[in-house]
């Protein structure tokens, strides 16, 4: 018998903790920040209902259909009167299992780095400069190490299966992120020059509007945000019962996925103008610094400066950032998971600590050859797989599912449904298109 969430909460939490993730915590600030403050927020909130509710919809829908793993699930939906149908979604869906190792190696070796920051911060925090000197160095055997340790995590918890694993861990990981968030933003709030921070982060620059880039920006943050297009929701959704009504559940999902974003923008976006009032630079060609600079260098020497607080607010911070992580990795690794489990008959415990392994083989090769490999892996997975399986999840339920597709069958029954229906057939992918088209090229 397949395993399941047991509680609608423990769904909730399991799905909101694969769609936060160092994206929400890193990108959508900074995004934010240079795209009009408020401004960014009112057109990404309108793309998420109007792109990523639909995608999550949909992925989730073709999960909970077949109840199976991305390649059994996308082959039997993509029933065609040829071979085509089914030969592509059996494609795609072994592209989602190769896409999900790949994503599992680069994102263990950047959480690799959050937990180094974080215990190195830890460790300067109990007067220890020699261990806080070796985990702050970017040296090989640390990756490695810490790498290990991190996959070790992932694997362990989805080890112990749906129900016992994942929705255990997800009650417990994502009430703890929420907290450290909320601790973090009031600490921020109450240093100088995080006002201005305010100002910026809530009060709309309507001149933004005019940037052409601003809605691709939105729609393309909106989608990634969500976790969509790789099968990790399509693979939770299989662990839905048939009649599980979906459409609350997918508003839940997005809305606490959304309420992190814009909690992680009330922490990082007053931090910047907290470090700009202590004489640090953190702007670049004109515009507020993000991603890998921001996390790894602006705000560490930010908290070096805040006294005997700051090596435990750094402490706290890096925390927050692995624990999504961990929420993340745990969704993507049930992707080749239940591959392995449901394709080739392998016990669960075994299957995990095989792909534990394969993961750490592939990851280790982007430490070694951090600088050829990083950057392309990174691109391949955010810029073509994403995008292109999400693009695909529309075109089997518009398209090509036929048979039991509930709403299809609503459509032909009430206005409402049909509208929802066109939409997800044409809209939705004509919107992410767009997307792909420009991240791409």
């Amino acid at each position: 018998m397949r395993d399941s969430f047991h509680t609608r909460l423990g769904f909730i939490l399991a799905a909101a903790g694969s769609a936060v993730g160092l994206g929400n915590i890193w990108g959508f600030p900074t995004q934010v920040a240079n795209h009009g403050g408020a401004a960014f927020i009112l057109v990404y909130l309108l793309v998420v209902v109007v792109l990523a509710i639909p995608a999550l919809y949909t992925e989730l829908s073709l999960g909970q259909q077949a109840q199976a793993n991305p390649v059994t699930a996308l082959e039997q939906l993509s029933q065609t009167n040829n071979r085509l149908g089914p030969i592509a979604g059996r494609s795609m869906g072994y592209l989602n299992v190769i896409g999900a190792l790949l994503m599992l190696s680069f994102y263990h070796l950047v959480a690799a780095w959050m937990l180094a920051q974080g215990l190195a911060a830890l460790a300067t925090a109990l007067a220890l400069p020699n261990i806080a000197g070796w985990l702050a160095s970017g040296s090989i055997s640390r990756d490695l190490l810490l790498v290990g340790l991190f996959i070790s995590l992932t694997f362990a918890v989805v080890a112990g299966g749906i129900a016992k694993g994942i929705e255990t861990w997800s009650k417990r990981l994502m009430p703890l992120l929420l907290v450290l968030l909320l601790a973090l933003i009031v600490f921020i709030a109450l240093q100088p020059g995080s006002a201005a921070g305010f100002r910026a982060y809530l009060v709309p620059d309507f001149s933004a509007f005019n940037d052409p880039q601003m809605l691709v920006a939105a729609m393309g943050q909106a989608f990634f945000s969500l976790s969509i297009g790789l099968g990790g929701m399509l693979i939770y959704g299989s662990y839905l019962a048939p009649g599980t009504r979906l459409g609350r559940l997918t508003i839940s999902v997005a809305a606490l996925d959304t309420l992190v974003a814009l909690l992680a923008g009330l922490l990082i976006i007053p931090a910047l103008y907290v470090a700009m009032a202590q004489g640090m630079t953190v702007t670049a060609n004109g515009e507020l610094i993000g991603e890998g600079q921001l996390i790894f260098q602006v705000l560490p020497e930010l908290f070096a400066r805040l006294g005997s607080a700051g090596p435990w607010v750094g402490f706290a911070f890096f925390s927050l950032l692995a624990i999504a992580a961990l929420t993340s990795t745990i969704a993507v690794a049930e992707i080749p998971l239940s591959y392995s489990i449901e394709r080739h008959q392998l016990p669960r415990r075994r299957a995990a600590w095989l792909l534990a392994l394969l993961v750490m083989v592939m990851a280790s090769l982007l430490v070694v050859w951090f600088d050829p490999l990083f950057g392309w892996v990174v691109g391949y997975v955010t810029q073509f797989q994403l995008p292109l399986s999400g693009l695909f999840y529309f075109l089997v339920l518009g398209w090509l599912w036929k048979r039991s597709n509930r709403l299809r069958q609503l459509a032909a029954q009430q206005l409402r449904y049909r509208l929802l229906f066109w939409h997800l057939r044409l809209v939705c992918p004509l919107l992410l298109s767009w997307v792909f088209v420009d991240v791409a090229f």
